[in-house]
């Protein structure tokens, strides 16, 4: 499975509308850092998700490029040392979304595993078990996998945000 070019238009299904958000709104804000990162750019996000719940990612900080933008007043240069502090922040950040991934590397390799080995069926008594009671199953498992991979997106996303931000942006 690899990747296949999307046709622009909204997504039908809520829930997939929701999935697909949280990993566009994440690849977004990783952009975002990146640009920050190399270009030095004051960069603020603000998304609203299909629920209506915002989503913000800023570099310095939401907060700050709001206010630069709002003012249309050029931002004095920051000190080294708030420097220095950024740079270790996005390191960090960056090894943490090292770390993710290697995880999740991980639990592919064991889910493999795990179905190479028959686990799973040891797990669940399927002995009497209809064909829709089976069918129903599967649909529940599958939709357990889809819940649980927009949380990690989600926690990612926000762990992503906690150690960018350095201001929680606040509401009027």
């Amino acid at each position: 499975m690899g990747r296949r070019k999307i046709e622009m238009e909204m997504v039908k299904d809520s829930s997939t509308r929701q999935v697909t958000f949280s990993k566009r709104r994440t690849g977004l804000f990783k952009k975002a850092n990146e640009l920050a990162i190399l270009c030095g750019a004051q960069i603020a996000i603000v998304a609203f998700s299909p629920g209506g719940k915002p989503f913000s990612f800023g570099s310095p900080s939401v907060h700050s490029v709001a206010k630069s933008f709002l003012n249309q007043k050029k931002k004095v240069s920051s000190s080294s040392s708030s420097a220095a502090k950024l740079k270790k922040l996005n390191n960090r950040l960056l090894e943490l979304q090292r770390q993710i991934k290697t995880e999740k590397k991980k639990a592919q390799v064991l889910e493999k595993a795990m179905k190479a080995n028959n686990i799973l069926k040891s797990w669940i008594s399927l002995d009497g078990m209809s064909l829709d009671e089976l069918l129903k199953m599967k649909r529940a498992m599958e939709d357990l996998r889809e819940k649980v991979t927009a949380r990690a997106v989600e926690i990612e996303a926000s762990s992503s945000l906690l150690l960018l931000s350095k201001k929680p942006v606040q509401k009027k």
